[in-house]
């Protein structure tokens, strides 16, 4: 009976995956299925749902209610200066190169609530190209993107923020970067003065633009593999000649179509340059 149960949940998960696509625009049919059923499980219980016909109702009746349920499936797991020796090969191998050109546009890809936004902005101020770089920080979640604009984070966590800070090669004294306010810090919004923030949805959506550095880390772990594929020729199409893509750790283009045309930069942090 569990088995039946069970299989007649991810019917009805597939139903409604496809009817969000059709109302919504969002398309999650590329999505790892068991994290999609388990997030929709886990946000019928915060809800006290009893069924997908409730859930069915107040995703296609209340657009505030929808929201919710978005952040829910969508991952929004982040840290400021996340792997620090990312960071600090970003600023030893990557920055310099790019510091040699006129105008600088960098793409970070699902940025989530912000984190690693401010990270990005942060070696970029401390290197002198922040006011020479564009960024393009975009996420299928616009909550989240209003969220990373505000740059308010939880004091809680600013410790371990500001151990990885200077594993990452960090330069100044952190806490210049935020004041803090009732258990809350809230970085200078000059580090966002370069910062464009775009709805963009890796499964559906086309490029909009040329960078010389996409960032897209612990994203497409959640993607299957064909997602997979789609988001790797997204990317290839955004980058310029001899541009440069930064993956997370448990990412890799190596089974992809596109691995050819690229070298690594830094194996172990997952930084490749584009060849032509």
């Amino acid at each position: 009976m569990r088995l039946k149960e069970e299989d007649l949940f991810e019917l009805e998960a597939e139903a409604l995956i496809k009817e969000i696509k059709a109302q919504y625009g969002y398309d999650f049919s590329g999505y790892a299925r068991a994290s999609v059923y388990r997030r929709i499980k886990r946000f019928l219980g915060q809800k006290h749902l009893n069924s997908m016909g409730e859930l069915r109702q107040f995703l296609f009746t209340d657009s505030f209610f929808f929201e919710n349920f978005l952040q829910e499936i969508t991952v929004n797991v982040t840290e400021m200066f996340r792997d620090p020796t990312f960071y600090l090969s970003l600023r030893e191998n990557v920055l310099p190169i790019l510091s040699t050109y006129p105008f600088i546009k960098i793409w970070d890809a699902g940025c989530s609530t912000g984190e690693e936004l401010f990270s990005l902005a942060i070696l970029l101020e401390e290197e002198g190209l922040l006011d020479r770089t564009k960024i393009y920080a975009t996420d299928i979640n616009q909550k989240v993107l209003r969220q990373a604009k505000e740059g308010i984070f939880s004091a809680s966590n600013m410790a371990a923020y500001t151990s990885a800070y200077y594993a990452a090669g960090g330069k100044r004294d952190f806490s210049e970067y935020y004041t803090s306010n009732y258990g809350n810090v809230k970085f200078n919004s000059a580090l966002v003065r370069q910062v464009v923030f775009y709805p963009h949805n890796l499964a559906t959506d086309t490029s909009f633009n040329e960078f010389h550095l996409i960032v897209c880390r612990n994203v497409l772990i959640y993607f299957n593999r064909e997602l997979q594929e789609r988001v790797f020729r997204l990317f290839d199409e955004s980058l310029v000649s001899l541009g440069y893509l930064a993956l997370g750790k448990k990412e890799t283009l190596a089974m992809s179509g596109i691995s050819g045309d690229y070298n690594f930069v830094d194996k172990n942090n997952r930084l490749y340059r584009k060849t032509s």
